[in-house]
Formats: structure tokens, C-alpha cells, sequence
């Protein structure tokens, strides 16, 4: 009888914790507390909401007419915060082609489409295929570049992670911003030539931002 009751419990247990995750929304600009459709797919690890709002607290009304380069864009959420606040446009970027597909669906449902574009694209790859294929989707405003990945890309992949933030940080327009996701295993200094990274701690996430010019929390 045991073995039978602790079946369903086991059962229960395994199951994946996506299954009860809260539905996101926008949280701030003209777009605030509209909902965006997460599938709850394993493979997607959208930035927590409190994460999220640090975040764009941090940069503030700096978000205002910039180009953001959403990498690793997962469900949109944050590509779709920056329009929401401001930005001029938006580049998504994922190569997981059904969440590629969420995206659109998401800048559909807030009506946003003549501002963003996407792309199902290894982005590890992404920026060297448009230097050659649509060149002028890299000129004009300044960037906000968001690079929210997979955490253990930091550890696994650490070297291909640097040499694309590298390649951005050279591509860009003077003024841009960088916002980078990593967890507690990760140190920034590994990025120190890439600039000065202003440090928050979100436990378990930390956020790092630097600018192609200045420190961007500076008054």
C-alpha cells in the first residue's frame, strides 16, 4: 500500500516547475501590464519581473529612441519592455524557432510589428551574417544591447560569449549601452576590456551595464 500511495506523490514531484510559472506581463511604458505569452518550454528562462524592472530602472529614460539588440531573446519580454519605454525599435534574435515564433506572436498581440524585427538565428553567428546580408539594420540610433543567455553559457561557452560582446562593443554606434544577465558563478572582469560594468546583485542573478562612453548611471 505504501509503494501505491507514494506513486503519485513521486510523480507529482517530477513535475517541471515551468508548469506553474505566473504569466509575464509588460511592467512599465505605454505597454504596462499587457500580458506576454510564455510556453513554459524548458529551453526558455525569461528574466524575472523584479530582475527585469532593476534593469530598466537602472537605465532609466536612456531606453528613449534606441535600436535594441534583444540577444538570446527568448519570449521577447525584453526587447518588448524597451519599446514599451521608449525605444525606437527592435532586433530580436533566437534560434529555437517555435520560441522564435512566440515572439512574433507576442509583438502581434501588442501591436508593435512596424517597430521590431526577428530573427530564428544562431546568435553566436547573427552579427557577422548581417554585416554581409543588411548591413544598415546596424546603423543609426544608438544600441541597447540585452544579453540575457543561458546562464552556464558564462562557464561553457565562455569564450564564444566574449568574443560577441567584443564584436558588438566594436560595431557600435558611439553611446550605446550594453545590459548583460549573468548568475553568482560569473565575473565581470572577465568582460573588463570591454569597459567599465556598473554591478547589481538580484540574487541568484546579477546585472552588469556599461556604455561605448561613459559609466550610464552617472548624473
Amino acid at each position: 500500500m505504501s509503494r501505491k500511495k507514494s506513486s503519485p506523490d513521486r510523480s507529482r514531484a517530477a513535475a517541471p516547475p515551468t508548469a506553474v510559472d505566473k504569466p509575464l506581463r509588460i511592467i512599465g511604458g505605454h505597454l504596462r501590464n499587457r500580458p506576454i505569452h510564455y510556453s513554459g518550454d524548458p529551453r526558455t528562462r525569461p528574466m524575472k519581473d523584479r530582475v527585469r524592472e532593476a534593469l530598466f530602472n537602472l537605465i532609466g529614460p536612456q531606453v528613449e529612441g534606441r535600436h535594441v539588440i534583444d540577444l538570446f531573446a527568448g519570449t521577447g519580454a525584453l526587447g518588448l519592455e524597451a519599446i514599451s519605454r521608449g525605444a525606437a525599435r527592435a532586433t530580436f534574435i533566437e534560434r529555437h524557432f517555435p520560441t522564435a515564433r512566440v515572439i512574433r506572436e507576442n509583438i502581434a498581440s501588442l501591436g508593435v510589428e512596424t517597430q521590431c524585427q526577428v530573427f530564428a538565428a544562431d546568435t553566436f553567428l547573427w552579427l557577422r551574417q548581417q554585416r554581409s546580408r543588411e548591413p544598415d539594420l546596424l546603423t543609426g540610433e544608438p544600441w541597447l544591447v540585452l544579453c540575457s543567455p543561458p546562464f552556464d553559457f558564462y562557464i561553457d561557452r565562455l569564450p564564444q560569449m566574449h568574443a560577441l560582446l567584443s564584436d558588438l562593443r566594436r560595431a557600435a554606434p558611439s553611446g550605446s549601452l550594453f545590459a548583460v544577465e549573468a548568475d553568482q558563478r560569473f565575473e565581470f572582469a572577465h568582460f573588463s576590456d570591454l569597459g567599465h560594468w556598473h554591478v547589481r546583485h538580484y540574487p541568484p542573478a546579477v546585472l552588469g551595464i556599461a556604455t561605448t562612453d561613459s559609466d550610464p548611471t552617472a548624473e
